[in-house]
């Protein structure tokens, strides 16, 4: 179904005029929400697709995040610029939604805008958006650290749960056996699968977790903080904390500070990401390194990049890598193994 002969029978079956449905198709506001919702069900009822237009003079890749204030987003950011300047593409940011999915008023504004295509860290996205999107010819895809996207939407991930693995067994051949986790918050898959990395490496080594050394923080300085100030209040308090993010793990070397703790030599203190600021604190950040400006420009090449017709969304997982630096090393009361 297409053409203007098409859109004039969706128009007398809707009950509105051409006009209605030309504005519906393009994202105006001007249209009340019963009026658009019975055109975009015709719409979606025929199987309507728009044809692809060609690109305007200045071609636009929507980057759509949650929250611009974490620091890992400016690595994402740089990851979708590098794409788009070799494209000849300008980059447009917006902050929408939660950490799940954006507001349902962001798609009128991008249906607008009609971009090149979308970028949008998220964990996934609501039907009605998928639709509306592929309705209007907008390529999508998501950048995602956070979840766990349906299998009909392109995506790029990391290996949570290798880094997970790796941050925790890097504990366990210093010396640690008491060993916590400040993982993120417990709706996000990318949380879940860094704690199940660390419950795997605690088992393997024949460790027990104590339930009092399993937390879930949200990703930033104080909540990171928080944790640690009672994670280290005792005699039994942990040897090594691992972080389920850099910013996170800043919170944990203050609490350190303020409780009179020298890192590494009274508590060692891995990280998660590798932004640029890790390498920087006092002392510096042992950490996973998340590939962010990788998964980000990948990401971008798929839109940009020319899919095989019939081919199912691609899902691509890049692979995470511990660094070492000097927040790790042996406990004071055990000697180091390996």
């Amino acid at each position: 179904m297409d053409g203007r002969v098409t859109l004039a029978e969706v128009a007398t079956q809707a009950g509105v005029s051409l006009s209605t449905v030309s504005k519906v198709l393009n994202g105006r506001s001007d249209v009340s929400r019963p009026t658009r919702t019975k055109v975009e069900r015709l719409l979606e009822t025929h199987g309507y697709r728009r044809r692809a237009q060609a690109a305007p003079q200045a071609p636009l890749i929507e980057l759509v995040f949650h929250e611009l204030e974490s620091v890992w987003a400016m690595e994402l950011i740089r990851g979708v610029e590098n794409v788009a300047k070799q494209n000849q593409a300008s980059v447009v940011l917006t902050e929408s939604g939660t950490r799940h999915a954006p507001d349902p008023d962001w798609i009128e504004g991008v249906l607008r805008r009609r971009p090149l295509g979308v970028v949008l860290v998220f964990s996934t996205l609501p039907d009605r958006v998928k639709k509306q999107l592929r309705s209007r010819a907008i390529p999508f895809v998501i950048v995602d650290p956070a979840g766990d996207p349906e299998p009909d939407v392109p995506s790029v991930g990391s290996a949570n749960w290798a880094g997970g693995m790796a941050a925790t067994r890097h504990l366990i051949e210093r010396g640690h056996r008491r060993i916590a986790i400040i993982t993120g918050p417990e709706d996000m898959m990318c949380s879940l699968a860094r704690l199940d990395g660390y419950r795997s490496a605690m088992a393997m080594a024949g460790l027990d977790v104590d339930t009092c050394h399993v937390r879930f923080g949200d990703f930033h300085v104080q909540g990171g903080f928080d944790h640690a100030m009672d994670l280290l209040d005792g005699p039994d308090r942990p040897t090594a904390v691992f972080a389920g993010s850099d910013l996170q793990a800043l919170g944990v070397l203050e609490a350190a500070r303020l409780k009179g703790l020298s890192v590494p030599d009274e508590l060692s203190v891995v990280g998660y990401d590798d932004v640029p600021l890790a390498q920087w604190s006092s002392p510096a950040l042992t950490t996973v390194h998340q590939p962010l400006r990788q998964m980000a420009e990948e990401a971008t090449q798929m839109l940009v990049r020319p899919r095989e017709p019939g081919k199912g969304a691609l899902r691509m997982e890049l692979a995470t890598r511990l660094v070492v630096r000097q927040s790790t090393a042996a406990p004071a009361e055990a000697p180091a193994r390996g």
